[in-house]
């Protein structure tokens, strides 16, 4: 590191559990961030701040008005550019020295694949089952770990599903595909400091996959209740039936 470097990332050098070690993995890796809305905005900004290598940020929509209550990288004069391009501008002012790959698009069953090439860490912030359940399929085909969060009104969660490891559970052991409906924050709302706590412990936790320290989070589920401020942690294990990472 240069002693640009040293300064930008000091407290994380003084840091026992990340140190310079920590923070050249960091630099070195790759992260695939799907969403850049409410989550998509805190989990964004932490890791460039953290000085990851390169950040693909995948989101087809655009900014809208309605989105600035808690979409922190978006500002007012952005509002109908594209929330991929949008984010990037933000981020890059951020860190210049992190590569930012903005991409107009819908993470797919179809480009997922290809994206997932080269990629350390996926942190899926998306607003949407279709999508969260393909992002699951082939993050368990590629064994790349992926980190889930969501939020609505008042509550939110947060998993870890460590697909590198064969004993793993994967998001669909959780939460089975089937028939089901979006909870949209159009009709049910959302509190703003809410999805960003839920996409600062992304962050946290795909920094934590990238140099580990501490006991990793993988099979475990965080809700939090944001009306008492109430967290809860909840152990699960792997469906050996799962369609998706069973035998």
């Amino acid at each position: 590191m240069d002693d640009p470097a040293l300064l930008r990332y000091s407290r994380h050098l003084l840091l026992e559990e990340i140190g310079i070690a920590g923070q050249e993995r960091f630099g070195r890796s790759r992260v695939l961030l799907v969403g850049a809305g409410g989550l998509g905005s805190p989990a964004a900004s932490y890791l460039v701040a953290a000085g990851i290598g390169r950040l693909m940020l995948l989101d087809h929509d655009k900014v809208d008005l309605t989105n600035l209550q808690r979409q922190v990288l978006h500002t007012t004069g952005r509002i109908g550019q594209p929330k991929a391009t949008s984010a990037a501008q933000a981020l890059h002012a951020l860190n210049p020295e992190v590569l930012i790959d903005a991409r107009v698009e819908r993470a797919s069953a179809a480009n997922l694949p290809q994206l997932l090439q080269g990629i350390d860490v996926v942190v899926d912030c998306c607003d949407n089952r279709a999508t969260r359940y393909a992002i699951n399929r082939a993050c368990v085909a590629a064994r790349v770990a992926l980190v889930s969060g969501a939020a609505s009104a008042m509550s939110g969660q947060l998993a870890v599903f460590d697909l590198r490891r064969a004993d793993a559970p994967c998001y669909a052991c959780l939460f089975p595909e089937g028939p089901g409906s979006d909870e949209s924050c159009a009709t049910t709302g959302v509190f703003a400091p809410l999805t960003g706590v839920i996409g600062a412990l992304q962050a946290a936790e795909a920094l934590r996959l990238l140099y580990p320290f501490g006991d990793g989070s993988s099979g475990q589920l965080l809700t939090v209740d944001a009306v008492d401020m109430g967290f809860r942690w909840m152990h699960f294990e792997r469906d050996p039936h799962c369609p998706v990472c069973g035998p």
